[in-house]
């Protein structure tokens, strides 16, 4: 089983002052995906669809065409993009920054190379410290619910549950990964989000949100959610009246795999916390549509395959365009080298993120390649929602002046967890590292600060950002289109 890397939580208060550098195509000595949601980032292992990628990529040979001159641009000419399949390679290519740090050596199958040392700062500890008294203690808890807990309980499940709340007193983000919570996590580097399955809308004659759909067999549906009953809180978010239904979905909905605590109840009984995890996956799509030469591009994650969608969407819309507009809203996050990747159409040579382990100094990841959209003027979109890998491309492209971010502030999260396979079906989720922007500033609990905030409803916020893309748009556009295209 190869490994997994994840990043999702809370920012350490600083970064080492010693900074290695490295780019995204310098990373390939083992094969890693970054990925987040509300602050997530993973690294998975995903060679085989980089060859994929490599064999059959639809958008192998594009060429820029300037509208200036009217005519295909020579192919030793500047927007040549002779060299963007490469750059579609790269950008399924894996961040090795991440996993080759020591606190993730242990990402790899083979037993040999696991790192087993102990930390020097925990060595002087004697593994006899647990007293005799305490795994005495554990072991009457286990036969006390095995023998007294209403329902039968069998012993693999009790031990799992005992991981699971090992983990998840660490941080909110550590986990024990089940096999479909392990798969779906997998799947996620392709594009799939999950959810737990359930629907819910505000009930103003109860004055509480009540669930109004539950798909059979969906997590909710296994762990007795029902319709009728009241939500109260996901997570740390406790739900109101003042919350929209776009609201309550992105709260529920996250990285395939992931977990969520809700607080439910039937009506007029005792809340009740579930801890569930989003299995009910569903692909993601990166929507494109042109608006008075305007591409306005709805990013919604980052997979490992974003930038190739984004080219995509751009060559499919077949029009001249004279600005971007980027939604960010309600992005989670997701693969970190992804949005690195997609920093680098807008940016070259540019610093886009610092990581940060443990044990090792900080590592910063740049673009590379050429900047072929650096021409056209970008605004980028953002919400309350925005988190992660958007919040790292969005404080990049601010720092730089590259773009104009609008909207409100972002979630505000930012740390790396490694996935670590513990057979072919299970696996452990576990902060390793954390991050913030090039220039050293936090993210976590802060968020990005937009250059000009909007407020009222979101369904003027498009408008009002395409309003800002125009009176900045270029006089004439560019575009692209395939290179056998030209030949013709």
């Amino acid at each position: 089983m190869q490994p997994i890397s994840f990043a999702r939580s809370f920012l350490s208060k600083g970064l080492s002052k010693s900074v290695g550098r490295a780019s995204v195509a310098s990373m390939v000595l083992q094969p890693a995906i970054l990925i987040g949601v509300l602050g997530c980032t993973i690294s998975a292992n995903a060679q085989a669809a980089v060859e994929a990628s490599t064999n059959n990529n639809p958008t192998n040979g594009l060429q820029l065409i300037s509208l200036n001159a009217d005519e295909i641009a020579d192919e030793n000419d500047a927007d040549n993009l002779s060299n963007i399949a490469d750059m579609l390679d790269v950008a399924d290519e894996p961040d090795d920054s991440i996993d080759s740090v020591p606190d993730e050596s242990a990402l790899t199958d083979d037993a040999d190379d696991i790192d087993t040392d102990i930390p020097a700062e925990v060595a002087q500890v004697s593994l006899n410290a647990i007293s005799p008294e305490t795994l005495k203690t554990f072991v009457a808890v286990v036969d006390l619910v095995r023998r007294q807990y209403v329902d039968a309980v069998n012993d693999e499940e009790l031990f799992s549950n005992a991981m699971s709340g090992m983990l998840t007193k660490l941080d909110s983000h550590a986990e024990f990964l089940d096999a479909e919570a392990y798969e779906n996590l997998r799947a996620f580097t392709e594009g799939d989000v999950g959810d737990i399955g359930i629907k819910v809308n505000y009930r103003p004659e109860a004055g509480y949100w009540v669930v109004t759909e539950v798909i059979d067999d969906s997590p909710a549906d296994k762990k007795g959610i029902a319709v009728g009953d009241y939500l109260h809180q996901v997570d740390e978010f406790k739900l109101d009246e003042g919350r929209q239904v776009n609201d309550v979905e992105q709260l529920l909905t996250g990285i395939a795999g992931t977990q969520v605590d809700i607080i439910t109840s039937k009506a007029g009984r005792r809340k009740h916390t579930t801890t569930l995890q989003r299995n009910n996956s569903h692909p993601q799509i990166v929507e494109t549509k042109l608006v008075d030469g305007i591409a306005i591009v709805k990013l919604p994650a980052f997979q490992n395959n974003s930038l190739e969608k984004l080219l995509e969407g751009l060559i499919n819309l077949n029009a001249p365009i004279s600005g971007i507009l980027l939604d960010m809203r309600d992005n989670p996050g997701g693969v970190l080298t992804s949005a690195v990747s997609v920093a680098s159409l807008f940016m070259d040579d540019t610093d886009v993120v610092q990581v940060q382990a443990r044990q090792n100094k900080s590592r910063v990841l740049s673009t590379q390649g050429d900047a072929i959209l650096k021409p056209l003027p970008l605004v980028v979109l953002q919400n309350r929602y925005s988190a992660s890998a958007a919040e790292v491309l969005a404080s990049s492209l601010q720092a730089q002046k590259r773009a104009t971010i609008i909207g409100e502030v972002s979630y505000g999260k930012g740390s790396v967890q490694s996935v670590i396979p513990l057979n072919d079906e299970q696996a452990v989720k576990l902060t390793v590292a954390n991050y913030m922007t090039a220039a050293g500033k936090q993210i976590d609990e802060i968020g990005v600060e937009p250059d000009v905030t909007l407020s009222g409803s979101e369904n003027t916020w498009e408008q009002q950002a395409l309003e800002l893309v125009k009176a900045r748009a270029l006089d004439s556009g560019i575009r692209f289109v395939r290179k056998n295209a030209t030949k013709e």
